[in-house]
């Protein structure tokens, strides 16, 4: 080979190299029933999956699909994702859940979810070992509703009626429904129950609850709630009624008090769930998480405004009060 000959194909090897290596972004799918994912929540799994190496806009691309309250729209939208071939699918809320599962038998699935058991509702076979596609974290426990009640009893001594605000699109059976009548019943408080499927439910709800003789409203985990806390906060305020309900985020935006596990720290959990599949570990193999510490947070300015005294022993046991 001439000299010539030899710097031409040495200099198109050199310009060859790169683009040899030049890797197609992975792909993640997140799957939601609503318009929108909260920017804070949706930065901590970002964080996270960076701290596993994925970058999105580098070696990660997130693709994003939005029900927009249109349920029925699920299914098609699972299905665009998994034409995509997206590695994972981050399926928000049961609801969501259940049409993922419905569209793939194989694709990996990681779950947030605020409302279901995850065994009784045959998404996995066992907390331990889940044994199919679907793994993920799953943030409320049933029990968190009795505990509600018995925060909102202690903070208004006299309480006897108190209004549920119920997200009637989770799929049947409701846990958290069944646990707070059997809580209510325990304590001898009356519950009026108001189901609600979207964003124009809320204020009927709370006007009705207004007119009767709810003294104050727990408002049952979805993700619907999580992403409504400053439309819950208002309405709470302007029908003057006491509120608790799982999400910190709710009594950031005005509402009365919150019990619960992070949402922050389910979405991190939910970064290092995919960042783990993409690196190779199957589902099966990946145990779900269930939260086992809980965080109480009360807004005092709301409390004031509603003319609530909070208990000092109440107070003592916050572990966050805005003021």
């Amino acid at each position: 080979m001439d000299r010539r000959a030899f710097l031409g194909t040495l200099t198109g090897g050199l310009l060859a190299a790169p683009l040899a290596r030049a890797v197609e972004p992975v792909r993640i799918g997140i799957l939601s029933s609503g318009a929108a994912i909260p920017s804070h929540v949706l930065k901590a799994f970002r964080d996270r999956l960076g701290e596993l190496s994925y970058i999105d806009g580098q070696n990660l691309a997130i693709e994003y699909r939005f029900a927009e309250e249109r349920f029925a729209r699920l299914p098609d939208l699972a299905a665009e994702l998994i034409g995509l071939r997206v590695g994972v699918i981050i399926a928000i809320g049961p609801a969501v859940l259940k049409a993922a599962k419905r569209a793939t038998a194989t694709l990996p699935i990681v779950a947030i979810d605020f409302e279901s058991d995850p065994v009784a509702a045959g998404f996995v076979a066992s907390l331990a070992r889940p044994g199919g596609n679907v793994t993920g974290t799953f943030l409320d426990q049933a029990e968190l509703s009795g505990k509600w009640l018995q925060l909102l009893k202690e903070t208004i001594p006299k309480l006897s009626h108190a209004a549920v605000f119920w997200d009637s699109t989770t799929p049947p059976p409701s846990y958290q429904l069944n646990a707070i009548k059997a809580g209510a019943e325990a304590i001898a408080v009356e519950l009026q129950v108001f189901a609600i499927r979207g964003l124009d439910d809320f204020e009927g709800a709370f006007a009705q609850a207004s007119k009767g003789q709810a003294q104050a409203m727990v408002i049952l985990s979805s993700p619907l709630v999580s992403r409504s806390g400053n439309r819950l906060a208002a309405l709470a305020a302007a029908k003057h009624l006491p509120t608790i309900s799982m999400f910190q985020e709710n009594v950031t935006a005005g509402c009365l008090m919150a019990y619960g596990p992070s949402l922050l720290d389910g979405w991190r959990s939910l970064g290092s769930f995919a960042g783990r599949i993409l690196k190779g570990t199957p589902p099966a193999d990946l145990p779900v998480e269930r939260p086992t510490k809980f965080e109480l947070v009360i807004n005092l300015k709301t409390a004031k405004a509603l003319g609530l005294t909070i208990p000092p022993s109440l107070l003592q046991r916050a572990d966050q009060v805005i003021e």
